[in-house]
């Protein structure tokens, strides 16, 4: 077997328009559809600039709250200039919880926390490398 392509990560949250606002607000990351599954789970699928994938939410309220486990899963996205990130972050009240930090290729990352724990990480790029 050989996949096609990816489309998109699906993850569940506890409350969905809180969510979304911290992914639109935050991040501005645009709501492409919304809709409820026919088992009952509301979605909301997220375009991310200059990407194909979707980010899925899924919000199923009778299976209680969501609990991320500490360094399960994180999301990266690439950012142009850390310094005004790290200002408008500080001006929406959102804490980074982890750096700046350089890589050893000369990237620099900071990581801040979603609703329910997921963690984001975002990484200015030296140009013309690839990887952090």
């Amino acid at each position: 077997m050989k996949v096609k392509k990816f489309l998109h990560t699906r993850m569940r949250v506890s409350d969905m328009e809180h969510t979304l606002r911290f992914y639109r607000e935050v991040l501005g990351l645009e709501v492409v559809d919304q809709k409820v599954s026919p088992r009952g789970s509301h979605l909301a699928f997220l375009a991310v600039p200059n990407s194909e994938e979707l980010i899925e939410l899924c919000s199923f309220p009778t299976s209680g709250p969501v609990t991320v486990p500490e360094d399960l899963v994180h999301l990266a996205f690439e950012v142009e200039d850390m310094e005004s990130i790290i200002q408008e972050l500080e001006a929406k009240g959102v804490p980074i919880t982890d750096g700046p930090t350089q890589s050893s290729s000369g990237s620099r990352f900071i990581f801040i926390d979603a609703p329910d724990g997921y963690e984001i990480e975002l990484i200015q790029r030296v140009p013309g490398v690839a990887i952090v």
